[in-house]
């Protein structure tokens, strides 16, 4: 009550607060002028990750230059979850919604690539662990769910499940996990913008993609820091003049009142998940058991996704859907996708990277040759037109975050072109509550405990097939 009433109390942290804002922007926009200078965009490289480096060289946990201070950090350690979930607020408020007939075959198919991505995480982490780190390390058998947890989960399901794989015997359990979730962040955006370009090269993006366009404007990638956005073209079908807006791309000329809708719009979203979260905690309190245990390492940015398909609804079925206008919420997510890559890897701590660094590379190394695999051999036989742009978009959530695969999705269609964001974030609706931190993720480390390991991988092989399986037939079907 006395912080509330007295501003002596609360103005310094509002001022700390300011500061870490403020900050984090000058970093996004030093990063991409360096970035434009340097022609990074043109090695798969994003702008918002190299400020992301430019801020961990001044950040303690880089130890270079420690100008930071700590209390600027922890506030910026606590932004990747706000920003991922304000990025799934936007995700579905801004275009319409397709017709089912339509979403079926590209949603099947995305799914069963990402069960394929997910279980076969754990395949190949147990038999990482089977075959060399118990031989060579004596690991405990429950490390092979790192890499599913860090990968797909990140740094928040990497922290909730850490205790759980502590107490089933996996020493410092939760710097392990977060350090894993901190190297599937740096591949996510770094392997990954690689590809973009092995991409662009082989001609795997969409058929008429501008990648002259691309290679002149090495700004495309990361649009935060400039009045430029590459989703500000005319893949807004209710502009009334599409080609003035693709020829400016400039999402600054939107009216004040058309921002201030789209941001209470996303807010909107936002808050529905934030009071479904609350809902759901007020029920496990109540139920306990195992409904509690998964509620507790559940985050709350697939409940936003949630909230923007409420909203998104609501619209169309008001008739006011044209309130919603697909350029801001892309600037809007875009700009939060690369404000949580500056945070996320300037408050990088390189000691969890130091500490067990041999099982921690075998994990991250047999991680990401199947994240690749996957999408560049299954992907491109099984996902419907344009495959590339919908296999890296999963590629970047199944190694990073789900910021880091709209970011490359950014760099292979960034005149937003591709239908492929609606599906990915209808399957991340439907998969979350499963993996990535849902009810798989927390039950995988108990039944390694109680089944044994063998027993898992021969199960996790089983899967794996299975989807693998018909995500190909499906893919011969549809062709």
């Amino acid at each position: 009550m006395t912080l509330a009433l007295d501003p002596q109390a609360w103005l310094p942290v509002l001022g700390v607060l300011a500061a870490a804002l403020g900050l984090l922007l000058a970093l996004l926009a030093l990063g991409t002028l360096l970035g434009r200078s340097l022609g990074v965009h043109q090695w798969g490289i994003p702008e918002a990750l190299l400020a992301g480096t430019l801020g961990l060289l001044v950040a303690p946990g880089g130890g270079l230059l420690p100008l930071i201070p700590a209390a600027i950090i922890h506030i910026w350690d606590q932004l990747p979850l706000i920003l991922l979930t304000l990025v799934f607020g936007t995700l579905l408020v801004g275009k319409p919604l397709p017709k089912i007939n339509g979403l079926l075959r590209p949603l099947g198919a995305q799914m069963l690539l990402a069960l394929t991505l997910a279980f076969g995480q754990y395949l190949v982490a147990s038999l990482a662990v089977l075959l060399v780190l118990q031989p060579l390390l004596h690991v405990s058998p429950v490390m092979a769910c790192l890499i599913e947890v860090a990968y797909e989960g990140g740094h928040g399901s990497a922290a909730a499940m850490g205790p759980t794989y502590e107490r089933l015997g996996v020493e410092g359990g939760t710097g392990l996990g977060l350090a894993m979730a901190t190297v599937g962040l740096l591949a996510s955006t770094l392997v990954g913008g690689l590809v973009v370009v092995l991409a662009r090269a082989r001609n795997w993006l969409m058929p008429g993609e501008p990648q002259a366009v691309q290679a002149a404007d090495p700004s495309a990638s990361s649009p935060s820091a400039g009045a430029e956005s590459p989703l500000s073209d005319s893949a807004d079908p209710s502009s009334p003049h599409p080609a003035a807006a693709n020829a400016s791309g400039n999402t600054a000329a939107e009216p004040l009142n058309a921002w201030l809708v789209n941001l209470a719009l996303t807010g909107v979203a936002v808050a529905i998940g934030c009071l479904l979260m609350a809902l759901l905690q007020r029920l496990a309190t109540q139920l306990g058991g195992g409904f509690a245990t998964v509620i507790d390492a559940l985050p709350v940015f697939p409940l936003a996704l949630i909230g923007s398909l409420l909203v998104r609804l609501t619209l169309e079925r008001c008739g006011k859907g044209d309130l919603a206008s697909p350029r801001i919420q892309s600037r809007i997510g875009t700009l939060s996708a690369d404000l949580l890559i500056v945070a996320a890897t300037a408050c990088l701590d390189l000691s969890l990277l130091a500490h067990d660094w041999l099982p921690l590379s075998v994990l991250a190394l047999t991680g990401l040759v199947w994240n690749l695999g996957v999408v560049l051999v299954l992907a491109r036989r099984s996902l419907p037109a344009p495959w590339f742009e919908r296999g890296i978009l999963e590629f970047g959530q199944a190694t990073g975050v789900a910021a880091s695969g709209l970011l490359l999705l950014n760099m292979a269609d960034p005149n937003d072109r591709s239908d492929a964001l609606t599906p990915f974030s209808i399957k991340q609706l439907l998969l979350q509550p499963l993996l990535a931190g849902g009810v798989i993720t927390v039950m995988a480390p108990l039944a390694i405990a109680s089944w044994g390991l063998q027993l898992w991988t021969e199960l996790c092989l089983g899967l794996t097939l299975l989807w693998i399986g018909l995500a190909l037939w499906l893919g011969r079907r549809s062709a």
